[in-house]
């Protein structure tokens, strides 16, 4: 079989509506004025999204599924609490911590009492010992005494900081037993169950779709780059058949990399067209029916009576 040029494909495009015209004025309705064809300067495929996209979370810790909180189709806040892993073994090494710092607070405590007493015989006896009435040397090794304590002190309150910061390393690790929501979103997906053993490589187990706004990403062929520009007024189009209206929108940016189509079906096709994405913003908030990943075309403006095709 012979295949045409795709330039020949383009012109019967561009011929057809033209052929029906004529036909229909053959019938006997000559008097009728034919509605003009749709014109714009590029159509392309896209499909509907949010910035960033869905948003996977994995739990932060290995260990046993203790409870999950949510369900699917929950609306989170941030902060929420998604799931909760074993924490028994966390919170014993906050209790390890905590024992650990006490101790070093009360080293400390007793040894600046120590200090405090020796500071002041040593004070004593070198003023007696200045006066004639007391022993120099018993002076001096009171003072050695009271910088000896002072040094055992600076340790002990070291130790009192070290523990410190390993406290709040195990209150750390134990707040990460828990998955918690980092924003305002939707469950869209849960994939574990009480009981089930998860790690941080082991996928996601929450998936969710934060609560944003709706953009879509458009794949622009190569040769339409040229007729689109950012602020360029377009129709967003429902190529699903849910019913969803015609929706406004503007062009938000153009990429700038050249890449395979992801949206085309046919296999022939989609290895040899190059596109860029083409990321736009509705003028009004959409309906709550177009969902994230539907699939629309999408209209840039007027371009004089040329009729443009998706991936031509």
């Amino acid at each position: 079989m012979t295949l045409r040029p795709l330039h020949s494909l383009l012109a019967l495009v561009l011929v057809a509506p033209v052929l029906a015209a004529c036909s229909h004025d053959d019938s006997g309705k000559s008097n009728a004025t034919s509605a003009p064809a749709a014109t714009y300067a590029a159509v392309a495929r896209g499909r509907v999204d949010i910035e960033g996209g869905l948003l996977k979370l994995s739990m932060p810790r290995e260990g046993v599924v203790a409870d999950i909180k949510v369900r699917e189709g929950d609306h989170v806040k941030k902060g929420q609490v998604l799931a909760v892993l074993d924490t028994k073994p966390a919170q014993l090494a906050v209790s390890a911590a905590e024992a650990e710092q006490k101790q070093a607070r009360a080293q400390g405590s007793l040894l600046e009492a120590r200090l405090k007493a020796a500071q002041q015989r040593a004070t004593r006896l070198q003023a007696a010992a200045a006066a004639g009435a007391g022993d120099g040397q018993t002076a001096d090794d009171a003072k050695d005494a009271a910088t000896q304590l002072q040094g055992e002190l600076d340790n002990a309150r070291a130790a009192d900081a070290m523990a410190a910061q390993k406290l709040e390393a195990a209150r750390y690790e134990l707040a990460q037993r828990s998955l918690v929501a980092p924003v305002d979103a939707q469950i869209v997906e849960r994939d574990i169950q009480p009981g089930a053993t998860v790690s941080p490589q082991g996928g996601a187990a929450f998936v969710l779709l934060p609560e944003g706004a709706r953009i879509v990403r458009a794949e622009l062929n190569e040769s339409f780059v040229s007729a689109v520009h950012e602020g360029m007024h377009a129709q967003v189009v429902d190529d699903s058949g849910s019913g969803v209206p015609t929706l406004g929108a503007h062009v938000q940016r153009i990429g700038t990399v050249f890449g395979p189509s992801a949206l085309e079906e046919d296999p022939l096709i989609r290895a040899n067209t190059r596109t860029v994405e083409c990321v736009l913003v509705f003028d009004q908030t959409p309906p709550p029916s177009l969902r994230i990943g539907q699939r629309v075309i999408v209209q840039f403006g007027d371009n004089a009576g040329v009729r443009a095709k998706p991936g031509a």
